[in-house]
């Protein structure tokens, strides 16, 4: 009887372990399929991010410009996807992301050493550390890109890539650690000034549109301006290169959830949303103002409310979305047709009047709209009850910390690049000659022309 038992309990006790190592191997599929999903998000998420940069905003600005200058516009987007890449890889990464202190990172990812093909878990941890370095690179090249904006048609070239690749070190590498970076300043996970943004609100658009109108003001205008008439040359040009900048910047903020889950689907719809009704505000605000609705305010306003909606994508609702683009298109464009007419700085392209006023409206609001159903940012309580995150939760201590991050984005932004460009005025000179910006950038800086009608 005992040896019968024992022959009977013999096939269960063996089968045991093998269940077990299938649950294991359950998990590990599982796993392996989540990592293999967020990754194949992400990595999709930087190349759309990319596109922003070249050709969206490449074609956007170049098509702004007057024709014997469209190259040279075009070019400083694309001199930023080479040379910020090449900075980011030796020592921005390390700056941004690294472990230093609550204002900026150490040296301790220097020449990407210990950037693996495994997560890191304090930013991802279903994805390689490799793919989150390549994805916050994308961000770190269309910042200072859209700052040319700003200067378009006047400053030489070689200055251009001095000043943005010292500025994408000294303020741009800064501000998203103390944002994004463990320990920083800013991060909505520390105990300093925990201020939300989703993706790049004040890292991204406060810090590159506040120093577009510093480096507007210290430049001077263009010749001629205001008394010269100079419309955009190919208003299809910067058509297109807006709805790149629209359809990219679901990869800018539905992938700053870092994986494929539900955040990024709400992020993907808040951003669609935003940028529809800043486009409508825009439009309408423009067509009572000048009678007539144009094809530039209506893309205009689109990306002010692409610009709002980015910092608030991952921690509001649908309605609130709608609600942030429509002010935001409205806000901008009275920056636009008012405030730049009032004080009659030459913001070339408006990259303070939609970057940096949009980006500082978007921020505030997001203190504003944020909720815990979305993005319980704060954590849970001891009831296990998530934590209120903005001021329609009752938390409107939230406001004042976005106001902060906001201010010292500002301040970082107006002194930083201030310096840089006394610097770099200093060393070889910022702006072209007279006769220079009259010939046109294209033939002054490079020696060619985007459009040969004699061929």
């Amino acid at each position: 009887m005992a040896q019968a038992q024992a022959a009977n309990a013999g096939p269960a006790a063996q089968s045991a372990p093998a269940t077990q190592a299938q649950i294991e191997a359950l998990q590990q599929a599982v796993q392996n399929a989540q990592t293999s999903g967020d990754n194949a998000w992400m990595l999709v998420s930087a190349a759309l991010v990319l596109m922003m940069t070249g050709p969206g905003l490449a074609l956007f600005y170049g098509g702004l410009v007057r024709r014997k200058n469209i190259l040279a516009t075009m070019m400083q987007s694309f001199a930023m996807m080479g040379l910020v890449t090449i900075l980011w890889a030796i020592l921005g990464y390390s700056l941004a992301f690294g472990h230093g202190n609550t204002f900026i990172g150490g040296f301790d990812h220097l020449f990407l050493r210990g950037v693996s093909l495994a997560p890191n878990p304090d930013y991802a941890k279903t994805i390689p550390e490799q793919t989150f370095m390549v994805y916050q690179l994308m961000f770190a090249i269309i910042t200072p890109a859209l700052i040319t904006g700003a200067f378009a048609e006047r400053m030489k070239f070689s200055a251009m890539a001095l000043f943005l690749s010292l500025w994408s070190l000294i303020i741009y590498c800064p501000m998203a650690h103390m944002v994004w970076g463990v320990g920083g300043l800013l991060n909505a996970a520390g105990n300093h000034i925990p201020s939300l943004d989703f993706a790049g609100g004040t890292v991204v658009h406060v810090t590159s549109g506040v120093s577009a109108l510093v480096t507007a003001l210290y430049l001077g205008k263009r010749l001629g301006y205001p008394k010269t008439a100079m419309p955009p040359h190919s208003m299809v040009l910067s058509f297109i290169g807006a709805c790149l900048l629209w359809v990219g910047w679901f990869g800018f903020n539905a992938g700053s959830a870092l994986n494929a889950g539900p955040l990024a689907t709400s992020a993907f719809i808040n951003t669609h949303f935003a940028a529809a009704t800043a486009a409508l505000g825009w439009t309408i605000a423009e067509w009572i103002h000048n009678g007539k609705p144009t094809a530039l305010g209506a893309i205009s306003g689109a990306v002010a409310g692409l610009v709002a909606i980015t910092p608030a994508s991952g921690f509001v609702q649908p309605m609130a979305a709608l609600l942030i683009g429509l002010l935001a298109g409205l806000f901008c464009f009275f920056m636009v047709f008012q405030v730049k007419a009032r004080f009659g700085y030459d913001d070339s392209l408006d990259a303070f009047g939609v970057h940096g006023a949009g980006g500082t409206l978007g921020a505030i609001l997001t203190g504003i709209f944020a909720v815990s159903a979305i993005n319980p940012a704060f954590g849970a309580d001891a009831s296990g009850k998530p934590v209120a995150t903005g001021g329609i939760e009752g938390h409107w201590g939230q406001v004042l910390n976005q106001i902060g991050g906001v201010a010292i984005a500002w301040a970082i932004s107006a002194v930083g690049s201030l310096v840089l460009l006394f610097l770099v005025d200093k060393l070889i000179g910022l702006r072209v000659t007279a006769e220079e910006e009259s010939q046109g950038l294209d033939l002054s800086q490079h020696g060619e022309e985007g459009y040969d009608f004699n061929s």
